[in-house]
């Protein structure tokens, strides 16, 4: 009698591989990066050159912070392809081992490419900004922002640059037009809000932390800077109360949370650190 032929390997099985990856995508969209990166390496195992697996297990890596392991499969991948998101994410594991001007190297090589990579300019710009480097850093942004006016993730990268530089104005601008692309985006509102209470618009700052709020109930920054606008406003009860309950959701925050109440025109002074952590405990 003759012998059943052998099943299909892994490779051979397309289907099985595709649904594999779709399982470790979702896996990185719900924050377990170990889980997305095993799946992917199984690939790899069967497929050495496999490209979207390597991807898959590149940013598996980086959410690790296990960026030099990221590099090996990564560095096979790019070989072997001229693909932008391969070399973004070899560029961004190359900066976080400490090889900054391979790094810068690499990225120079994405973002000169057409058509243009969004994500590839921001690791370009966030390169360079680690370094001190902030007018080079914009000036990528703006390249690449030249080339795809409609990003709206590059529109608000470079609003957060210019925020860095105090160019408040050219911030709230762009802080706008991302809304307008991306209304009720948390990230842009809170930028936006950090700029009108720079500007000393405490009333319309103070509604848009709220909005940040609304989606985001745990955001300790954004509810002590939240708490500054009330003091600003007069409503002291409400303020302290805020500045409190931020301290209380991240720890780490008491220091901003004793600025925000010496800063306020209407906030407290404290000569002791003890004083000042026995009030914010209530």
């Amino acid at each position: 009698m003759s012998k059943r032929p052998p099943p299909p390997s892994f490779p051979e099985r397309p289907n099985i591989v595709d649904q594999a990856l779709e399982r470790a995508v979702f896996a990185l969209q719900m924050q377990r990066p170990d889980e997305a990166g095993r799946i992917a390496g199984d690939v790899l195992k069967a497929n050495r050159g496999h490209l979207r697996a390597a991807q898959i297990l590149g940013q598996a890596l980086l959410m690790q912070n296990r960026a030099a392991e990221a590099i090996a499969p990564l560095e096979r991948a790019a070989r072997r392809s001229e693909d932008p998101v391969v070399k973004t994410l070899l560029a961004a594991a190359l900066a976080k081992s400490g090889f900054e001007e391979e790094a810068l190297k690499q990225i120079r090589q994405v973002t000169a490419r057409r058509p243009p990579f969004p994500p590839a300019f921001i690791e370009h710009a966030g390169q360079l900004a680690r370094t001190g480097r902030l007018e080079e850093a914009i000036a990528v942004l703006d390249s690449g922002l030249a080339q795809t006016p409609d990003s709206v993730e590059l529109q608000k990268e470079l609003a957060f640059l210019h925020l860095k530089r105090n160019e408040r104005s050219k911030a709230r601008e762009l802080f706008l037009r991302a809304l307008k692309g991306a209304p009720g985006r948390p990230d842009i509102l809170m930028g936006l809000a950090q700029v009108l209470l720079l500007d000393g618009e405490y009333a319309a700052a103070a509604d848009t932390f709220r909005r940040v709020l609304g989606l985001q109930p745990d955001d300790a920054v954004a509810r002590a800077d939240f708490g500054r606008c009330l003091l600003e406003m007069g409503e002291r009860d409400a303020g302290e109360a805020n500045i409190r309950m931020a301290t209380r959701e991240r720890p780490q925050m008491f220091g901003r949370a004793v600025m925000s109440l010496a800063m306020s025109s209407r906030g407290r002074f404290f000569l002791r650190p003890s004083a000042a952590a026995k009030f914010l405990r209530g």
